[in-house]
């Protein structure tokens, strides 16, 4: 069991989740001494002001490429005698040379103007001064290449989360230098799979914990912004049990102050508000190199590396376009040497080797034509296996599709049931005043080492199903996007449908060296993906259905994709249940709107799983030979 230290204040932790820190920066002297800094208000085409820090290399003799990061998160120090104590995505580009850009967005900090979450793109713009994301970046680049002395006209864009999702916007419809991007965890999509909602369920904890300081108002342009958030208790199951409905939040917390929360709560459904906010829908002609990095871990924005390479490769087949995936938390990448996660080691220093092999060169060859273009479509680590693999496409086109299925006494086969009787099922009974906790430790957020914990205390839940293999005889290497295909029945009006692949470790696994906290890794039960669906949202997002009570009704999500290898002796297991809190808000189990819903609406339910020949439940899965 761990515990976690009581966050004081939300605002740091979002700061070291979102922006970038190599394990070792330049150093504050070494960009004294190598770089001057400039401070600019970049115009955009409708009068608005962005605020724009330029640090430009002293050495005069060359021309250098601008490398630009737009981030709602600031880009202090503010003033130009204060400088940041490193440049750049990693150490080796401040000391090879860019002119490094940052902007506060549009409405954040020291930039004019409103800002807007998630700013819906425009395509058809009805007037000269109509603005954009897009249009934002567009309009920066235009600036920068012709008043910034010394670029050389090649401008390459990055970011991590928020801004992997300016990144993303930057490369639509993008300006004619922008040569090279890399949107890294971009945002894509608020209410299918990213931050926020998965499949329609909302990750409390982390939209609360966010929100309570990021969505705080910013009426002028300033350069001190700081909120905090103190839940007073560092237990975030009791914290957010004890909020009780999520009405409660905004009279209790927010008191009307946090303007994108109320707009949450006030669309339950995928309308047109959160559509006008998927940005995968315009990712199309798409021009400049693109090299999308995610990190299979990442518990915030998995969704969005993956369908921002998949939308691209659709779209834009003429386009260089690259995916980058590693066992990583999100940004884990960008910082230390991406060695473990939790309880669960990789072999190797998986970060540093990114940000010397594949990033760095990445930028180096389309900004500076230095190097080959050696580099994968695909290049991706295995799990399991732990080591990395290069594909000319994702997934790999050599992966055969395969079903594995619930089967009765709890076991996991790749044979069907041959179960006739279409009633053969599996239950339990879902309640939300007692929901299954998702770590089984102390944490009061979204804590990142849940995407590989342990789940054996789950397991032994009995509101939890469990479906196991035997002891595998080879290894089994999986390889793309898992479908969860079940055939269910509620004695409610709705649920939630929770299914986690889990890898189980043999007994004798051998533990960590060195192992000073005594981690025991024999029968270790490893997450290695788990997602959700709200059931009402079963055949559309826009339209939600009520259950008919105890009639078997077929539900059907994908989880995002895996590359993982279950070794040899281990099994493969698979976990359903109605419950995961409090990073899944609790479902009444009754058909409402839940943001409105009252203490009443929340109910116990009778929960069946079908596994017979007639009703099979399976996840249907990409399996390599």
């Amino acid at each position: 069991m761990r515990s976690s230290i009581l966050l004081r204040t939300i605002a740091g932790v979002l700061l070291v989740s979102v922006l970038p820190r190599s394990a070792a920066g330049q150093g504050l002297e070494y960009v004294k001494a190598h770089y001057t800094k400039y401070e600019y208000r970049v115009p955009m085409r409708d009068g608005a002001r962005l605020f724009t820090a330029v640090y430009v290399p002293k050495d005069a003799s060359q021309r250098y490429p601008v490398l630009l990061t737009r981030t709602p998160y600031n880009v202090g120090p503010y003033g130009v005698d204060k400088y940041k104590p490193d440049l750049g995505p990693s150490p080796l580009f401040g000391k090879a040379g860019y002119i490094f850009a940052y902007q506060d967005v549009r409405g954040r900090w020291m930039s004019e103007g409103e800002f807007v979450n998630m700013r819906p793109h425009r395509p058809e713009k009805p007037d000269k001064t109509a603005v954009d994301e897009s249009s934002d970046a567009y309009d920066t680049i235009e600036w920068l290449t012709k008043h910034v002395d010394g670029n050389n006209a090649k401008v390459g864009q990055y970011g991590i989360s928020y801004p992997g999702f300016y990144t993303a916007a930057g490369v639509i419809d993008a300006h004619p230098a922008l040569k090279a991007a890399s949107p890294q965890a971009p945002v894509t999509d608020w209410f299918v799979g990213d931050d926020w909602h998965h499949n329609g369920a909302f990750f409390l904890p982390h939209a609360f914990n966010f929100l309570a300081v990021f969505g705080r108002p910013r009426p002028e342009p300033t350069t001190k912004f700081k909120h905090v958030f103190d839940h007073e208790t560092p237990d975030g199951y009791d914290f957010f049990l004890r909020l009780g409905p999520l009405a409660n939040a905004d009279t209790r917390y927010f008191k009307g102050e946090v303007g994108f929360w109320q707009e949450v709560m006030a669309h339950g459904t995928y309308d047109d508000f959160w559509k006008a906010r998927n940005l995968r829908a315009h990712l199309k002609d798409i021009r400049p190199a693109v090299m999308t990095v995610g990190g299979w871990f990442d518990a915030e924005n998995l969704f969005g590396a993956l369908e921002c390479y998949k939308r691209i490769e659709a779209t834009s087949p003429k386009a260089s376009n690259m995916l980058v995936m590693g066992p990583w938390h999100h940004g884990g990448w960008s910082r230390g040497d991406g060695a473990a996660l939790g309880d669960v080691r990789f072999n190797s220093k998986t970060s540093e080797f990114f940000r010397e092999q594949i990033e760095f060169p990445f930028f180096e060859f389309h900004l500076k034509g230095k190097g080959t273009p050696s580099l994968p479509e695909a290049f991706v680590f295995e799990t399991g296996r732990n080591q990395w693999r290069r594909h000319d496409h994702w997934p790999p086109k050599d992966a055969a599709a395969r079903s594995l299925y619930l089967r009765a006494g709890g076991k996991l086969a790749f044979e069907p049931p041959g179960e006739d009787d279409s009633q053969a099922f599996d239950g339990y009974t879902s309640d939300p005043a007692k929901p299954v906790p998702f770590i089984d430790w102390t944490g009061v957020g979204m804590e990142k080492e849940y995407m590989v914990a342990d789940q054996r205390s789950a397991s032994r839940r009995t509101d939890v199903l469990v479906y196991e293999t035997a002891p595998l005889e080879e290894d089994v290497t999986l390889a793309g996007p898992v479908q969860a295909a079940l055939h269910v029945a509620t004695s409610g009006t709705d649920s939630d449908w929770v299914v986690k692949l889990v890898d189980v470790y043999p007994d004798d696994y051998p533990d960590p060296e060195p192992n000073p906290a005594g981690v025991r890794m024999g029968g270790y039960q490893q997450l290695v993906r788990g997602d959700v669906m709200r059931g009402k949202f079963r055949n559309s997002f826009e339209r939600p259905e009520p259950f008919t009570p105890n009639e078997p009704a077929p539900i059907a999500f994908t989880l995002p994709d895996v590359y993982h290898t279950f070794r040899t002796g281990h099994r493969i297991m698979v976990h359903v249940q109605s419950t995961w809190f409090p990073l899944v808000d609790r479902n009444p189990q009754t058909f409402t709107d839940i943001y409105s819903a009252k203490e009443p609406d929340f109910r116990k339910a009778d929960q069946r799983i079908y596994r017979s020949r007639k009703l099979p439940s399976h996840l249907n899965v990409l399996a390599l030979p």
